[in-house]
């Protein structure tokens, strides 16, 4: 077996822990990725991509280099390490934030909850309640949440579109007040010309986003990334070949979806639909 690698400072993060023993392993064996991918029957890409932490790869290629290098479990128990890494997710959504800025144009696809850019203060609060945050970690996040709505509210605000499933119109907070200002709030911002708002009937039926919530940035340089995102973890997605098919997706999806006059009424519909007075 290899001679196992130091765990240095550094390295106990577990996601970079595992990649630094597959570039280890790989290197101290003399071959290249193009060796081992063949002698694995994986692309080389993939190994590289995993080398450079940009995937984690699946349990199947895993156990394959656990069998290939000697190292029966070792890199298996990594990778599941790595997985439940929280780092990584923070490490990756202070990157996309610092994107986010700097993007010339942005478009976005939710599935169940509104995009922070386009929430109020009520709705983060339940939205990030829900989600466990209490005290002054809540009240911060609430903050730090309200503030990124400041990228659609500057001089020279970028481009934005968004495409909302119905079902995020069709799920209210439990304050009825507070989901009455949201739905006025996202009115009204449906309405500045730097904004293109759609809604996706729920009849629309399924299509390559159904379980995706994404977010598209165009930076300065021309390039396209993507950051995808579930309740409990996001990932940046920044290499062109991973990025283009969510693309694809989202034109797709878009076709499916009410014009964005249509979407102002339907809004305006679901507004009617929520009581003046909560009371009655």
């Amino acid at each position: 077996m290899p001679a196992r690698q130091a765990v240095t400072g550094r390295s106990q993060e577990p996601r970079r822990r595992f990649t630094e023993e597959l570039r280890s392993l790989r290197t101290e064996r003399g071959e290249s990725l193009r060796k081992l991918g063949d002698a694995l029957g994986w692309d080389a890409s993939l190994f590289g991509k995993m080398e450079k932490g940009e995937t984690l790869g699946g349990p199947e290629v895993v156990e394959a280099l656990d069998q290939h290098y000697g190292t029966p479990g070792l890199l298996l128990t990594l990778w599941e390490l790595a997985l439940g890494d929280p780092t990584q997710f923070r490490e990756q959504y202070r990157r996309y934030m610092t994107l986010e800025a700097e993007a010339v144009s942005l478009w976005h696809f939710a599935v169940s909850v509104l995009p922070g850019l386009l929430q109020t203060e009520g709705y983060a609060r339940e939205v990030l309640t829900v989600g466990g945050a209490t005290g002054a970690d809540l009240t911060q996040q609430i903050e730090a949440r309200i503030g990124r709505r400041e990228v659609l509210d500057g001089d020279n605000p970028p481009q934005f579109r968004t495409i909302l499933s119905e079902t995020v119109l069709r799920t209210p907070l439990r304050d009825a007040v507070a989901w009455r200002e949201q739905l006025e709030h996202l009115a009204a911002v449906a309405e500045r010309p730097n904004v293109v708002l759609q809604v996706l009937p729920n009849g629309s039926g399924l299509h390559g986003l159904v379980s995706t919530d994404v977010m598209f940035l165009r930076l300065t340089d021309g390039r396209t990334v993507a950051y995808t995102e579930n309740a409990y973890r996001g990932e940046l997605v920044e290499e062109y070949g991973h990025v283009e098919p969510l693309q694809r997706a989202y034109d797709s999806m878009r076709d499916l979806a009410l014009p964005p006059a249509e979407s102002r009424k339907f809004i305006g519909q679901i507004l009617e639909e929520v009581p003046c007075d909560p009371l009655t």
